[in-house]
């Protein structure tokens, strides 16, 4: 007797909800295979609805692709927002400085997000960002005590030298990591070791 074929029925979703599910379906695709996977037959078929629904709630590929990388640039900027309140919290050492840097660029493909935006050339996406990397800026001038002999521009290379470091780690680090025989927490343990002759003060200062 030949099996009975079954017919699985659509869910319904509210605007909302679908909007939600296709951006979430927009990143995986993203971090599985890159901005050319995110199409809309290609995120249509991962949540189960038609091309014309996406296009519906979208209007085209490059709106669906904008609304992603508005949304993960929002992700990030939270991320940091959340590295900021625990470096105000927990007076940290320099490993736990890198970790929160490190963890705020690693949240939900951040890597592949800046690259991705470089690659449109539309760098101003990254606005809503700045702030946030300017919080952190901030927090380790509080954890220094605002100290006068250690001028904010000193600070602010510290910041980009793990901002840079945790970029490339979340990007590539893992491929490189394994050629290289080192551990998952290789890149943090030498950022944290480096960083305190960056933040230390100036030679005969006293």
């Amino acid at each position: 007797m030949p099996k009975e074929k079954t017919v699985q029925k659509r869910r319904r979703r509210t605007p909302d909800e679908a909007r939600s599910e296709a951006l979430a379906a927009a990143r995986s695709l993203l971090l599985q295979a890159g901005p050319d996977a995110v199409t809309l037959s290609a995120v249509a078929k991962k949540i189960g609805v038609t091309h014309a629904n996406l296009i519906h709630h979208f209007g085209s590929a490059s709106d669906l692709q904008a609304a992603l990388m508005g949304s993960m640039v929002d992700d990030l900027r939270d991320a940091l927002d959340a590295a900021v309140a625990r470096l105000r919290t927990d007076q940290s050492a320099p490993r736990e400085l890198v970790d929160a840097v490190f963890d705020a660029f690693g949240e939900g493909g951040a890597g592949r997000l800046a690259s991705w935006i470089v690659m449109t050339g539309d760098t101003s996406r990254l606005e809503p960002v700045r702030q946030a990397v300017l919080g952190v800026v901030d927090a380790v001038d509080e954890m220094a005590g605002h100290d006068p002999q250690l001028p904010r521009e000193r600070i602010k290379a510290a910041v980009l030298f793990i901002a840079l470091t945790a970029f490339g780690d979340a990007l590539i680090g893992p491929p490189l990591r394994d050629i290289l025989g080192q551990d998952d927490k290789a890149s943090r343990r030498i950022m944290a070791d480096l960083l305190p002759a960056f933040l230390e003060r100036p030679k005969g200062t006293g």
